[in-house]
């Protein structure tokens, strides 16, 4: 059970480590006026999402669900938990259609918005943290 812990763990953070970083890129992406920089920023983002965010997300959703019903994880914090993950995942969803705008210079955002967007994953991530380690 320490390995599929371990493993859920790091790929935790890894999708929130894109979590946090792409809603910066829209902030600088949101930003910029020139045309090197737009498809700088376009590269950075889905190079994010596809590479590291998604394959994060999924990962951590396996050894999750691993821990959950492999190993009876069980307990009256598991079910908030679970609620703040299925937000998680609607946001991360979000992003990617955010990313499909962005793509198709059809962003209706600006700068100080996606500013704004890049707390939610703080908000969940604290939250998240203090169910699974506090257990209200």
């Amino acid at each position: 059970m320490l390995w599929v812990k371990a493993f859920h763990i790091i790929f935790m953070v890894t999708w929130f480590a894109g979590l946090f970083y792409l809603p910066r890129l829209f902030v600088y992406h949101a930003m910029s006026d020139d045309s090197p920089s737009i498809e700088r920023f376009k590269v950075m983002e889905r190079k994010l999402f596809y590479g590291i965010m998604t394959p994060g997300a999924i990962l951590t959703i396996v050894f999750g669900f691993w821990l959950w019903l492999g190993f009876g994880i069980s307990g009256g914090w598991l079910h908030p938990k679970l609620l703040l993950v299925v937000l998680l995942i609607a946001y991360h969803l979000y992003c990617g259609k955010l990313l499909s705008n962005f793509r198709q210079d059809r962003n209706q955002h600006g700068h100080i918005f996606y500013r704004w967007f890049n707390e939610i994953p703080v908000v969940l991530l604290i939250a998240i943290v203090i169910f699974v380690v506090v257990k209200p």
